[in-house]
């Protein structure tokens, strides 16, 4: 029970965020929407850092693994290519909302835990770039210029929070096909 109340705050707590973002929300503005005093929200967590970094690094954990588990296996880089897109997208799209949050929010969390973020960010990033020398090594895409490739790459999945609604034109799996074949317009030979 008191995992899954927790859960409710975060699900409350981050809708918020995405509405007023992080300094917009405060604890008690949470507890008022959970229709709870501010002092037993305390019970259930600690602060408003506690609701960024349980989102941020859970999210980010999400990301790795499943950037991993496709490097991992023995394909081409264009079917990594391909299992990566959708493997962030369907993460991005299952909950906005915290998607949102991850996304524009990170910058609030304080030291230690910023850089620990980044050095995630960074790691994941660096699979990214795996799988476009593995391209480049297997005569599959042109060289580019990695960093602006991966980043102009994450740039544009991410900026699916921005758009994305689930009763909408495209399905998640859509979106990410469409969105792959795009980037490998780019970096096909």
């Amino acid at each position: 029970m008191e995992q899954s109340r927790r859960n409710q705050i975060l699900e409350v707590a981050q809708k918020m965020m995405r509405d007023s973002g992080f300094h917009g929300t405060s604890m008690r503005d949470i507890a008022a929407a959970m229709n709870m005093e501010a002092a037993s929200l305390y019970n259930h967590i600690s602060g408003k850092e506690e609701i960024l970094k349980s989102t941020c690094f859970g999210l980010a954990e999400k990301f790795q693994s499943g950037i991993d588990e496709v490097n991992d296996i023995y394909f081409n880089a264009v079917e990594k290519l391909q299992m990566a897109v959708k493997s962030h997208v369907q993460l991005l799209t299952e909950n906005l909302d915290a998607s949102f949050v991850f996304i524009h929010e990170w910058r609030n969390l304080n030291e230690p835990y910023r850089a620990e973020f980044v050095h995630l960010r960074d790691k994941y990033e660096n699979a990214f770039r795996v799988i476009l020398q593995n391209g480049e090594d297997e005569g599959l895409f042109k060289e580019v210029d990695y960093k602006f490739a991966v980043l102009t790459i994450l740039s544009s999945m991410n900026w699916v929070v921005e758009w994305y609604k689930p009763d909408g034109g495209m399905t998640p799996v859509q979106i990410a096909e469409k969105l792959t074949d795009f980037i490998l317009s780019g970096l096909k030979k």
